[in-house]
């Protein structure tokens, strides 16, 4: 006679659902950076270096205003620091 399983009862989710929105001061200060970061219009690595020289990069945002240009104003200062550049472009034409 062969062997039937019996099915397994289904296991209840709880109604209460857990709270995972414990944040550290880590996690605060990275979600701050990141909004900043967007602000600035996500500029690259070369963004960086252009405005702020070479330390760019490696500087906070709460450095970088201390610079004199915060993230709320790096787009322009970066438009001045490329107008300010020769006229020759950085693609070359098709002929």
């Amino acid at each position: 006679m062969a062997r039937t399983k019996k099915k397994a009862p289904l296991k209840r989710k709880s109604a209460v659902r857990k709270n995972h929105t414990k944040t550290n001061a880590a996690g605060k200060s990275r979600a701050k950076g990141v909004r900043l970061f967007a602000l600035a219009g996500r500029p690259s690595k070369q963004d960086f270096i252009k405005v702020y020289g070479e330390n760019g990069p490696k500087m906070t945002w709460e450095q970088r205003a201390e610079a004199g240009v915060p993230a709320e104003k790096f787009q322009a200062a970066l438009a001045a620091k490329q107008s300010g550049r020769g006229a020759k472009p950085s693609i070359p034409a098709l002929s």
